[in-house]
């Protein structure tokens, strides 16, 4: 039996990148390739790719989901945005002193009003009166949603470092935190270099910094999120796989919505919901190396990229990011994974 503990490491917290590097491609890479570790920058890694291969990108764009507000009452409220249903009708987290009501009204930024109309699990469900839309209120008066381990509030330098260059779907409340090493003079260089680039979108859920709460990981349960893979994406893999080139997810949640979409054995097209909870044990059917941030100790993404680097080899890569003085999560440093199974 898997359990949390194994997926513990000790971390300096002067680690924590509070703050990203000051250029895009400026962040180390570490490549894992079962017991060999290979430190290098990231702007190398055009050269650890081949002509043929394929990166396959998550486009989502994060959108100014967190809010503060009042209850009528006058008791204060912070409000996350986890995933805006339609125009008029949001989940989302809200802190606040007391638990809100169905029925409760809340005051947002001091611009629009919202009613609490019940729960989904963890998730309040928010409702905008007639004509309202969730899409508009959030980009002119929400903040943008940094993770929790970074402290200072979201300024003019995160509004453009905590997205992608190729943002283009709005729907993410966290970032694809994968992508944002990557800018556009170095995503020319891998094409001039035969590395050929696909798309898909899954939008990040808050629920990414959830602890797990349970000791035996077979027990945890998975937030959902939604993806879309277009035909062209399932195609350029189709591809990939008849030239002998490799698949290089850019990023977990690339990996998560490829994975997914190939449940049945064969990769499909098209928009879906994923809970897929990938462990030590899985077998891959799409990925082949994968392009990754460091993650949280005891986190599902650190369970996952076990799975497919190795636990082992992990554990020994952390050890030694850590030794090595790395930057840790959303703003630091990267790995280039080599599938192990």
């Amino acid at each position: 039996m898997l359990t949390v503990d194994d997926f513990d490491f000790p971390l300096p917290p002067e680690l924590i990148a509070q703050h990203p590097a000051a250029e895009r491609t400026g962040s180390r890479l570490l490549h894992v390739d079962g017991a060999r570790l290979a430190d290098r920058q990231f702007a190398e890694l055009p050269s650890l790719l081949a002509a043929g291969d394929l990166l396959v990108f998550n486009d989502t764009r994060v959108i100014r989901a967190r809010l503060f507000g009042q209850k009528e009452s006058g008791g204060q409220v912070e409000v996350l945005i986890e995933r805006i249903v339609d125009a008029r009708h949001a989940l989302a987290q809200v802190r606040a002193s007391k638990s809100p009501k169905p029925g409760t009204r809340l005051r947002l930024a001091d611009a629009f009003a919202v009613t609490v109309t019940g729960r989904a699990g963890e998730f309040y469900a928010l409702e905008l009166p007639a004509g309202g839309d969730f899409w508009q209120l959030t980009e002119a008066h929400g903040r943008l949603p940094l993770p929790p381990y970074i402290t200072h509030a979201a300024g003019g330098e995160d509004e453009s470092r905590y997205q992608t260059v190729f943002a283009r779907a709005p729907g993410a409340v966290a970032a694809p935190t994968a992508g944002l090493h990557f800018d556009e003079a170095l995503l020319a260089t891998l094409k001039a270099r035969g590395v050929e680039q696909a798309w898909l979108t899954l939008h990040v859920g808050a629920g990414t910094f959830q602890p797990v709460r349970v000791t035996n990981i077979a027990e945890h349960r998975m937030h959902a999120e939604r993806f879309e893979i277009p035909q062209a994406t399932v195609d350029a893999i189709a591809a990939t796989r008849a030239r002998g080139g490799r698949i290089v997810a850019v990023g977990t949640t690339s990996l998560r919505a490829l994975e997914s979409a190939a449940q049945s054995g064969e990769l499909k097209a098209g928009a879906a919901e994923t809970e897929i909870f990938i462990t030590p044990g899985y077998a891959f059917r799409v990925v082949d190396r994968l392009v990754t941030n460091f993650h949280l100790p005891k986190s599902t993404l650190l369970m996952l990229v076990s799975a497919f680097a190795g636990t082992d080899a992990i554990r020994a890569a952390y050890a030694h990011a850590v030794a090595e003085r790395y930057r840790f999560f959303s703003y630091g440093d990267a790995m280039l994974l080599e599938r192990q199974q």
